[in-house]
């Protein structure tokens, strides 16, 4: 008993295992997990860092403590706090925070037990007018209210920093021609809210919430959020910032958007500095008043000048600009009223600037910045009292934010493949997130620490689990660990593997780059043109289309790669926020493909679902991301006002008529991701419940989860008489949010109940909740309705009636779905019933529609612009469903894979596709084709 009193963790070791010798489960603590940097930090720095450990169902209480070590077997502090549960209570993700030394490398080891307390004292004080953080390290006020999410930053007593704000200019209206000069007006941020989410001992995390207010019209325009974390004894501060577009896109166009702090200079002007990285280690310094090149000016140490020092020019004001992805420059000036002088130039800069004089200054770090251009770093009056220190997000120095819309008229679905409707390609609502970092410092920094804090700006720190790990505790579904053992294995990990780098590469060979773009990939191909249709339509951007967050972060959990991550992790930044609507009558839906992120009229839950958005935020904790997942628990409302089959299957009259329609899938599918995401990170079960009701709802239905329409008013029969819809009907059936019931729709043509095989139900997202899901519910029905689909989709009515009772049906294959989802399918299918026949089909499929291999070809000279790499027959679609289907089909059907190598079939396109042609990535119409 004095054990348990002296070590309270001891008392949940039993606790624990009294539970599972009560549960029959012989579940036992986890042995030390161990973890390693995703990326080498650089040297000499000490980093905070945050990150997500999962656990197996059972394993771990909620109420465990834990502790932390390196790898010369020294204790750090650690701070834990729950990010989900299983079904059971128990523990499945934890967050963690620490700081570990500079010195730290190799692995460090997780374990149970009681962490060691923090060498520094981090406190949160609340006064009743600011939020105090204090470190041990550093003291930063935060206001409650007011113009500054910053108030002041001090070290030792010393004020670092001080009046950090968010600064904006709105231009009205566009500069349509070069002699234009529409009127511009300054906006600073105003904050309305501030929120303490952690207070230590490791971790500090600051929520401030605001709008920023126009300085001449008092307009309020534009949301913020920003997050501000600090760890104990450290003096970087993280500063995480989110806007909402919420103005008329027609006329409120942004001219600049950045962060500005006032940074107090003590010292002499010659004793003064500026700096700025450049690429590769390379750094950019000078003093405001050169001597000359002297050798104790330039190595940043007290000067005192020499006979004639006085005179020389004194420079003011200093900025780089990155108007492109591949060139920057560094001007300066002595004061507004004369020119500015260029100084240097570069091509990518990695977003970081100092100012400070030998008593210190403020180093700035902007992550993403040549990727997300036009931005720019300014110093200005740094010959004052006080310089401004200005990270622009969005640069002056580039065009105006022009949000509008690619074109005045609609193109067609069967003709470009997009589906604009009128008044929906709409910015309202759309939102962006930058991450910077902040160093304050004591003294002037030596230039190899300058460099430092620029590398781990650019690539803030991380540790990961292994994948064997992640693997182990069951988690996201099914996925596979990658295997060689065998020619077939071998040649389909080298197949992921070229994708995946192919993708890489497109990134920066076609310049998938910007503030509103960058981490998106294209859709879809064209091989004549040597590049991926940026304007055509609904083969631009992809906007998650079919799973693609959920292929980049399958292929990183599997592979443990940083290089994966990063692709997955600047993906997942930019599609849970551009093209997802966070403001409005359309707030929790997303915008299908097109040439502009919002251009799309299609506006569905699968596009926003939080399924994609899972892995990042688990593996991370990031804070955006939590808010961006309880975002999405609205899109039912926003589904029930933009019905997703408004277009493409009417509401017919004379027929029942129902106040919400969806789809089982995707759109119930997603719904159940979103509300099982809820359901995990809080433990309520009302989200469980709102599940089962929907599960209640499909098993009373004639078909179970087939049950939906073939017919309805079709749009291009002529007056839109009724019809065969397209793509083979969908599961459509009525919704009710206040009970999360679903309800039959009859077919308007056979007045009944008829089975429906629908071509997007599983393949944006749906498949991977169900597969997570079925076994959490625990509901033996359900998962017989889920084997039957897998098993026999595309089976007639009297098929799919008779397996209710047998059970058996379709042990050939013979129904298994002919569509992307149908190798998955079957994969599933033989890992529930050993049946050799689903899992042949499975194999059989795998690779039927392309992107299982990437074969590029260089392409130089006149054909191109710029060299670059052309694999042909492979689109971002296939590249997606391929990827997800062979890393889930290794697992389901691991005991049934051939020893042969397969044959690496590629489909080959090699002319311009048309009006009518369907996309690249089907040999069929669009996946997507009927009209909404």
């Amino acid at each position: 008993m004095k054990s348990f009193l002296k070590f309270p963790w001891l008392a949940l070791v039993a606790l624990m295992l009294i539970r599972a010798a009560a549960s029959g489960h012989a579940a036992t603590l986890p042995p030390s997990v161990q973890l390693h940097w995703l990326d080498q930090p650089a040297a000499g720095v000490a980093q905070g860092v945050s990150w997500g450990v999962p656990w197996a169902q059972g394993a771990v209480p909620r109420e465990t403590t834990f502790n932390l070590t390196d790898a010369a077997g020294k204790s750090l502090p650690v701070q834990t706090w729950p990010l989900a549960y299983w079904p059971d209570g128990s523990l499945k993700w934890s967050g963690f925070a620490t700081v570990a030394p500079a010195e730290s490398k190799g692995a460090f080891m997780l374990a149970t037990g009681p962490s060691t307390a923090p060498t520094g004292t981090l406190r949160v004080t609340n006064d009743g007018q600011s939020i105090l953080v204090e470190t041990g390290a550093l003291t930063c006020s935060i206001p409650l209210s007011g113009p500054y999410v910053v108030d002041s930053i001090s070290i030792g007593g010393r004020e670092i920093a001080r009046a950090g704000q968010l600064v904006g200019i709105l231009q009205d209206g566009p500069a349509t021609n070069p002699e234009d000069a529409p009127k511009r007006e300054k906006f600073f941020g105003a904050v309305k809210k501030v929120t303490v989410e952690q207070s230590g001992p490791v971790r500090a995390v600051v929520k401030v919430e605001g709008i920023h207010h126009g300085a001449e019209s008092a307009r309020d325009w534009l949301p913020f959020t920003v997050r501000l974390y600090f760890y104990t004894g450290e003096t970087a501060v993280r500063l995480v910032h989110t806007i909402v577009f919420d103005g008329n896109q027609e006329k409120d166009f942004v001219r600049g958007l950045g962060v500005q702090f006032a940074v107090p200079l003590r010292e002499a002007v010659q004793n003064r500095h500026v700096r700025f990285a450049g690429a590769d280690g390379g750094l950019w310094s000078e003093p405001l008043q050169p001597g000359g090149g002297h050798a104790t000016q330039e190595a940043g140490e007290p000067f005192t000048g020499r006979r004639g020092f006085a005179q020389n020019a004194v420079w003011d004001d200093f900025k780089l600009a990155q108007p492109n992805p591949d060139g920057f420059t560094i001007v300066k000036r002595t004061n507004p009223k004369s020119t500015w002088l260029f100084s240097a130039a570069g091509r990518r800069a990695p977003g970081f600037a100092f100012v400070g004089d030998l008593s210190g200054g403020l180093g700035l770090s902007v992550k993403n910045f040549w990727q997300s251009y036009p931005a720019s770093l300014e110093v200005r009056h740094a010959s004052g009292a006080a310089a401004e220190l200005i990270a622009w997000l969005w640069s002056p120095d580039g065009p105006e934010m022009d949000m509008r819309h690619y074109d005045i008229v609609a193109h067609g679905l069967l003709t470009s493949y997009e589906d604009v409707q009128p008044g929906l390609s709409r910015a309202y609502g759309v939102a962006r997130t930058s991450e910077l970092t902040l160093y304050p410092a004591r003294a002037l920094p030596a230039r190899t620490a300058t460099v430092a804090m620029a590398k781990t700006g650019t690539e803030l720190p991380l540790l990961a689990c292994t994948p064997d790990y992640l693997h182990s505790t069951g988690v996201f579904g099914v996925w596979s660990l990658p295997d060689r053992s065998t020619p077939f294995k071998k040649t389909v990990e080298e197949g992921l593997d070229a994708v995946l780098a192919y993708y890489a590469k497109q990134v920066d060979q076609h310049h998938w780059y910007g503030f509103w773009q960058y981490g998106d990939f294209m859709h879809s191909y064209s091989a004549p043109r040597h590049m991926w249709h940026y304007d055509w339509g609904g083969h631009a951007w992809d906007n998650t289309e079919l799973g693609t967050p959920l292929w980049l972060w399958y292929s990183f959990l599997r592979t443990g790669r940083a290089d994966v991550f990063r692709l997955a992790e600047a993906l997942t930044r930019n599609t849970s926020e551009t093209n997802v609507y966070h403001l409005g009558d359309m707030a929790g839906l997303g915008s299908r493909h097109n040439v502009v992120k919002w251009g799309d009229g299609a506006k569905e839950a699968r596009i926003s679902q939080s399924a994609h958005w899972r892995p990042f935020y688990y593996l991370t904790t990031d804070e955006r991301t939590g808010d961006l997942m309880r975002e999405t628990l609205v899109s039912d409302v926003a589904a029930a006002k933009f019905d997703p089959m408004r277009v493409a299957a009417p509401q017919v009259p004379g027929e029942p008529q129902f106040a919400a329609r969806i789809r089982i899938g995707p759109d119930w599918f997603a719904f159940v991701g979103n509300w099982l995401t809820e359901w995990e990170r809080t433990g309520d079960t009302a989200w469980r419940d709102r599940i089962l009701a929907g599960v209640d709802s499909i098993m009373a239905m004639p078909y179970w989860l087939q049950t939906g329409q073939l017919h309805g008013l079709n749009p291009d029969l002529p007056g839109g008489n009724i019809g065969k819809l397209k793509g083979g009907g969908a599961q459509i059936v009525g919704y009710d949010r206040a009970t999360g019931k679903l309800t039959v729709i009859r077919d308007p043509l056979t007045k009944g109940s008829v089975p429906v095989s629908y071509n997007l139900a599983t393949i944006q997202g749906g498949g991977e909740v169900m597969f997570e899901l079925v076994p959490l519910l625990g509901r033996k029905d359900f998962a017989t309705a889920w084997l039957q689909y897998c098993r026999i989709g595309g089976a007639p009515a009297e098929v799919l009636t008779l397996d209710q009772t047998t059970g058996g049906e379709g042990a050939d294959a013979r129904y298994i779905l002919n569509e992307q989802s149908g190798p998955r399918l079957a994969a599933y299918a033989y890992a529930q019933t050993k049946i050799p026949a689903f899992a042949q089909k499975a194999i059989s499929g795998l690779f039927s529609r392309g992107g299982g291999w990437a074969s590029p070809k260089l392409l130089a000279g006149s054909d191109v612009l710029n060299p670059r790499e052309e694999a042909l027959g492979i689109s971002t679609n296939n590249a997606a469903q391929t990827g997800l289907t062979t890393i889930e089909l290794l697992e389901l059907c691991k005991d049934a894979l051939p020893i042969e190598a397969p044959a690496r079939t590629v489909p080959a396109l090699d002319r311009e596709r048309g009006p009518g042609d369907p996309p690249d990535d089907s040999p069929g119409p669009p996946p997507d084709a009927p009209p909404r």
